[in-house]
Order: structure tokens, then C-alpha cells, then sequence
């Protein structure tokens, strides 16, 4: 029986950015997600990265190398719902920072501690602009489902959205704040955004 563990969206935005190591024959999203996470191995399995006195040097181009294929602008859309068409541009240029400083808050202290799990590539569909990538990830505790959903950006393709084991992470965060705004106000979820106090609901384990 295939263990399932514990999926947390710490966990989540990890498995998203460290998919796909192995060798695969697909199409361009699937080709442009791994040259990113050959960036981000290289990175990471730099000696001259990973002393204390790098640290700064080598969060800096992990974030080059992982915001360069999500399309946080995208994500923080679907994650506001339908509250988003009531901002002015500039307000959605704010919340949008602020999105992206929450998920950066969220993996980077995570992504460090990487391993070299087995991810198997098992299809890609696209549908005109949009496709989608499914992979498996086996680790020593367990195995997961991982789906990217990805759309093109002129000739790149960009994440919106990652799901793993049927999980959404937009969907996560868009339901809480959703509860949020409807229960207390936007002007409240912005100032825990600030205030570095939103985390995504952890779902419950599976069985």
C-alpha cells in the first residue's frame, strides 16, 4: 500500500520547486520546469554556496532561479477569488508583493534542506495556453502526486498553481482568505500579510 504523508504548504511549495531531477521526454512545460530545477540543484549542490558567509548569496539566486517560473501575479489572483476585480491596480500591485513575500517566507528556509528524492515524470496535457504536468515524487517516508498547472507567458510557461495529492495551494490559501475577508475585512488580511501572521490551513493527514 502506497504511504501518504502529512502535506503541509511548506511541503507543498518544496515538492513544487524540486520536481522533475530525472531525465524525462515531454514538451515545453515540462522542459522548462526542469531546466529551472537544474538551476536550483546546481545552486544548492555548490561547495562554494554552502557555508554561512554565502547564505545571503545563495538565497538570492534561488529566488532569481524559482520566481523566474512562477507567475506570482497569476497566483495571488486566484488566491484573492473574486475580491480581486474590487482592487484598483495598484492595490493588486500590493497584494501581490505581499503574496510573494508570503511564499517566499514559506519555502525558503525549507528548499535548503533538500535531498535527492526520486521524481517520476508521468505525463504533460496541454490545452492550448494552459497545460498541465503530473509527476510522482518517492521519498523514504512516503510517495506523493505532484501536478503543476502551468500557462503561457508569451514563449514561457509559468505556475499558477501546484497540486499535490489533490491538494490546491491556491485553493488553500484562497480559503482562508476568503474567511477572512468575509469574517473581519481585506484591510485585516492585509495587515497580517504585514504583519507576517497568514499561513496556509494544513490539511488533514490522509490515511
Amino acid at each position: 500500500m502506497r504511504r501518504k504523508l502529512r502535506l503541509t504548504p511548506s511541503l507543498m511549495i518544496v515538492l513544487s520547486c524540486l520536481a522533475f531531477a530525472l531525465p524525462v521526454s515531454a514538451g515545453a512545460p515540462t522542459d522548462q520546469v526542469r531546466g529551472t530545477v537544474d538551476n536550483i540543484a546546481a545552486i544548492l549542490k555548490n561547495p562554494a554556496l554552502k557555508t554561512e558567509a554565502k547564505k545571503n548569496d545563495r538565497r538570492e539566486q534561488l529566488r532569481r532561479a524559482i520566481f523566474s517560473r512562477f507567475h506570482f501575479t497569476e497566483m495571488a489572483k486566484r488566491s484573492l477569488g473574486a475580491h480581486w476585480r474590487k482592487l484598483s491596480p495598484a492595490e493588486q500591485e500590493e497584494f501581490t508583493r505581499l503574496f510573494t513575500d508570503l511564499l517566499e517566507r514559506v519555502y525558503i528556509d525549507h528548499i535548503e534542506a533538500y535531498n535527492d528524492e526520486k521524481f517520476v515524470y508521468v505525463k504533460e496535457t496541454v490545452d492550448q495556453d494552459f497545460a498541465e504536468v503530473q509527476s510522482r515524487i518517492v521519498t523514504p517516508k512516503g510517495e506523493y502526486s505532484l501536478n503543476y498547472r502551468v500557462h503561457a507567458v508569451g514563449p514561457e510557461w509559468k505556475v499558477y498553481d501546484v497540486v499535490v495529492e489533490n491538494i490546491s495551494l491556491v485553493n488553500n490559501y484562497r480559503s482562508q482568505f476568503s474567511r477572512i475577508i468575509a469574517n473581519q475585512s481585506y484591510e485585516e488580511l492585509l495587515r497580517r500579510m504585514r504583519d507576517k501572521r497568514i499561513q496556509a490551513p494544513a490539511p488533514a493527514d490522509k490515511k
